[in-house]
């Protein structure tokens, strides 16, 4: 239906609201704004959306394309939906999509994968559907909103134990100029800066200043810069490489690989680079208070933190005395 208002510059705001579609505008004169709103009326319940003809996989493809293709996950999105293009609900089209569509679908991965993956598949459908409703004019409402996800796992809590580091020096090796060498010592600096991976992988000598003690970090994972202090063992380390650009000589598919190849022959079980975040926060939480812990670490949300934070109850019992 439409709703005319005077404004108080004299000019008539018409308002249409038909269908799940709504528009307005104002016009010089009442009459004027009462033909544009039957126009636009008529448009809306004429016009079949182009969520009629167009399927799932459709817009899995053109979000790659559009928009993955300016994240910095973007590898890990676009070959996601590549995957997500073969499931059968990526043939169906997406006026017809209902919550059971995805619904099943949940339940067939949750016995393929664990909750956590089906978590982040589940937002990276939903965000394809998001922008096919608010920016493409596919749908009016996400069919996928009222869809129950998994319930999110319990934060890790696995450390590295001084023994582990040891057995993962030795398979490393101490030569700086072989690359699994680099990968070890890009995990102990993980453990000096809480740096991410990806940011210490692409870290470059232009934005590190050892005398400030500071690397700069102009991307990062939640799309702010950031200033990442470093400490006199984090110096010692970058000191220690051969030069190189980036500053540890590897990319992430390189440093991925090696890390596991390193481990696995250490006989270390269970553990990932990204533990090193864990054990960074875990120690830092014993220097910093929580803004400047937050703020070196990169969290906007001061409770992600507690996702890092892994200290025992015996540990914080010995600082109360």
């Amino acid at each position: 239906m439409a709703t005319f208002q005077k404004l108080t510059s004299g000019r008539w705001q018409a308002q249409v609201s038909r269908a799940g579609v709504r528009k307005s505008k104002s016009f010089v004169s009442k009459r004027e704004a009462k033909d544009w709103a039957g126009q636009q009326e008529y448009a809306i319940l004429n016009t079949r959306p182009e969520g009629e003809r167009v399927a799932l996989g459709d817009a899995f493809r053109r979000y790659a394309n559009e928009v993955s293709s300016m994240k910095r996950g973007e590898r890990w999105e676009v070959i996601r939906l590549a995957k997500l293009r073969k499931e059968p609900f990526a043939e169906i089209i997406m006026s017809d999509l209902r919550a059971a569509d995805f619904a099943n679908w949940r339940d067939r991965r949750l016995r393929e994968v664990s909750p956590g993956t089906v978590r982040r598949e589940m937002q990276l459908v939903s965000g394809v559907i998001n922008q096919a409703t608010r920016e493409w004019g596919y749908l009016t409402e996400n069919p996928m909103a009222s869809v129950r996800r998994p319930a999110e796992p319990p934060s890790r809590d696995r450390l590295p134990t001084e023994r582990e580091l040891e057995a993962l020096a030795i398979s490393a090796g101490a030569d700086l100029s072989a690359a699994t060498a680099r990968a070890y010592h890009a995990f102990l600096f993980a453990i000096e800066t809480g740096m991410r991976s990806g940011e210490i992988v692409g870290l470059r000598w232009d934005d590190v200043d050892l005398e400030a003690r500071v690397a700069h970090l102009p991307i990062t994972k939640n799309g702010s810069a950031r200033n990442v202090p470093l400490s006199l063992e984090a110096v010692r380390l970058l000191e220690a490489l051969p030069q190189s650009d980036p500053v540890f000589g590897l990319d992430g598919a390189q440093r991925d690989a090696l890390w596991r190849k390193l481990r696995d022959r250490a006989g270390v079980v269970g553990l990932t680079f990204h533990d090193a975040r864990h054990l960074a926060v875990t120690r830092l939480a014993k220097k910093l208070d929580v803004l400047d812990l937050a703020r070196m670490v990169g969290h906007k949300n001061i409770q992600m933190l507690m996702r890092y934070y892994n200290a025992s109850a015996s540990d914080i019992a010995r600082r109360l005395d």
